[in-house]
């Protein structure tokens, strides 16, 4: 059922949100998180009569485009870089408003940490201004801004209705997630690990902006009372004094919920330095960084937690999607939660107890040679923490799969992971001091070393190196097909047999979901988002955001749509970080 102009988004439509396609009212469709459309009017007979319907040019500024668009009453809501909004018509394209937060994008360009030296006027960011998009409720678009604001704006005018700050005004936290609306609440991580802060996520008042709860994912100061009982348990897990920086953690992008459990759930960020001796000198898993948590949705209390990287040192965050469905597993209809998180392995978890169930490799990991099949504990291969010596790793700190969105697709029993083959030499640094506003890290970087004398270059680390979409089943932990150099950005899978994705250099295709056949495809621009699709006026459109270096434009699909689709604007890459600025993060797959 569409919903009418005059209807509000409300907990009952977004319940149901996976049962229609004609919308697409949360960051992953539906509180599912598959990014499911079980719209089939475009097909694998058709698509490839698939036209450019509409184009819009965002007029953003440089950086990486990362929204999954919101559809709601005929409107298409998308965010570009530092946390522009913009509100079009979804038939046409034409926009109907766009809200600027004004940060200080001229001040702080893509991988800008900021001045330490003095009271920033902006945010301090991790891996460039990028922004994931919008929830939608009761009349309002809600947006988290990279200086750590939620805001709530009037769906029909873009006017705010209210701000609230969910972290003080010069720290060094940062909001690239998208907000998800349950119960009435607006939930919203942060980010922050780089620069070693305290990962939290906070519940607000969907209609005043009031906070109603906070759940801390690392503890704090143990001279004060802990806030939880989860953090009382996390405390025995870390050593020295992390917790004066804050010790990461940072939530900055998945959280999901399950209405029927009521159980709000949520992905934690790798810990603070990276170099585990620098943040808890006598080791320790160190709770609950690189976890999936789940939460009770009334209060944030921790209901069960799974850690998929205990004392992590290479960046292997754990807060890419999370996907719920029901699998029949050894005979049993299991209630699950999937992810494939950036160290290399892909979880299926009970979503009611996090009890584990299985995980596999689905890129190529060298740090582990695989898990405890009772608890999900990693082994890892031996010396994989000789940071002081220089170790490389697989995956890389780009990861395994890191913000663009996996698929699921419930009739084909397939996931699709827009997957990264990647090493990183991982070398500890001789000294480590914090600064306010520098990637507080504990590493330095160096090329690898060359071959001995007469010996030949080392073989690549995998025999598939780069990008590619993996078509995985959960069920098996196999794979079914993959598409080579297909790390362009996010997936949408739909009823129709479908799969669209994008490669790295700019094609936008359409897959078969079963085997992975390539079906259409148009020359868009390099630098994806995740793709949507949705139904208006009984014809079923499929758009996406694509390019980067200040060209961001949504491009809108249809059956026989007519448009000429824009060349690809040449432009000069982004300016560089300002002198005695941190240097950019190992690659832009590690946004935050």
């Amino acid at each position: 059922m569409v919903i009418a102009q005059d209807q509000k988004v409300n907990d009952k439509a977004l319940v149901n949100a996976g049962k229609n396609g004609d919308e697409w009212l949360t960051n992953g469709h539906d509180y599912s998180g598959d990014r499911y459309s079980p719209l089939k009017q475009i097909d694998t007979t058709n698509v490839s009569r698939l036209g450019l319907a509409w184009s819009y040019d965002t007029g953003s500024f440089p950086g990486t485009l990362e929204s999954t668009p919101i559809v709601s009453n005929g409107t298409l809501y998308v965010t570009a870089t530092w946390s522009m909004v913009f509100a079009l018509d979804a038939r046409t394209g034409k926009e109907k408003w766009r809200w600027d937060p004004k940060i200080g994008h001229q001040n702080f360009p893509p991988g800008s940490s900021g001045n330490p030296n003095k009271v920033r006027t902006g945010p301090s960011l991790c891996c460039g201004p990028g922004n994931r998009g919008v929830a939608t409720y009761d009349g309002k678009i809600y947006v988290g801004t990279l200086d750590g604001r939620l805001v709530a704006l009037d769906a029909e005018t873009g006017k705010v209705v209210w701000d609230v700050r969910t972290a003080g005004a010069n720290e060094d936290y940062s909001i690239t997630g998208a907000p998800l609306i349950a119960k009435g609440m607006v939930l919203i991580g942060n980010g922050g690990a780089e620069f070693a802060v305290r990962g939290y996520i906070t519940a607000y008042d969907a209609k005043t902006g009031k906070q109603l709860w906070r759940t801390y994912t690392v503890p704090g100061d143990p001279s004060k009372p802990f806030e939880s009982k989860a953090m009382e348990v996390a405390a025995k897990t870390w050593t020295g004094d992390a917790w004066k920086l804050g010790g990461g953690g940072n939530p900055w992008d998945a959280i999901s919920y399950d209405p029927d459990l009521d159980l709000v759930y949520l992905g934690t960020a790798q810990g603070g330095p990276w170099v585990a001796r620098f943040r808890s000198p006598q080791g320790g898993d160190n709770l609950y960084i690189c976890s999936i948590i789940a939460l009770k949705a009334k209060t944030g209390e921790q209901v069960w937690y799974f850690q998929t990287t205990p004392g992590d040192e290479w960046d292997y965050d754990a807060v890419q999607g999370l996907t719920m469905a029901d699998l029949k597993i050894d005979g049993k209809v299991r209630k699950v939660i999937m992810q494939a998180p950036k160290n290399g392995f892909f979880y299926v978890l009970d979503r009611k107890t996090g009890e584990f169930i299985s995980a596999a490799p689905y890129v190529h990991v060298t740090w582990a040679k695989g898990v405890d099949p009772k608890t999900g504990r990693p082994i890892e291969n031996p010396n994989v923490r000789d940071y002081a010596k220089g170790v490389t790793v697989a995956p890389g700190a780009a990861g395994g799969h890191a913000w663009q969105g996996m698929s699921f697709n419930p009739n084909t029993g397939l996931a699709y992971i827009p997957a990264l083959d990647s090493t990183f030499l991982y070398v500890q640094a001789t000294e480590f001091k914090p600064e306010l506003g520098a990637y507080n890290w504990g590493i330095v970087f160096r090329p690898p070393p060359p071959p001995a004398p007469g010996q030949p270059a080392p073989p690549p680390p995998s025999s598939r190196p780069g990008g590619f979409l993996s078509a995985w089943d959960p069920v098996t932990e196999t794979e079914r097909w993959r598409i080579p150099m297909m790390n362009g950005g996010g997936t949408v899978t739909t009823a129709g047999n479908l799969v669209f994705a994008a490669t790295g250099d700019g094609n936008f295709v359409a897959l078969t979901a079963d085997t992975g056949e390539s079906l259409w495809s148009a020359k868009l621009a390099p630098g994806f988002a995740n793709p949507i699709t949705y139904m208006l006026d009984g014809k079923q459109y499929v758009s996406v955001l694509a390019g980067r270096a200040g060209n961001g434009r949504v491009y809108t699909f249809v059956l026989d749509g007519k448009e000429p689709i824009p060349a690809p604007d040449a432009t000069p890459p982004p300016p560089p970080p300002p002198a005695g600025t941190a240097p950019a993060a190992p690659t832009n797959q590690n946004q935050q």
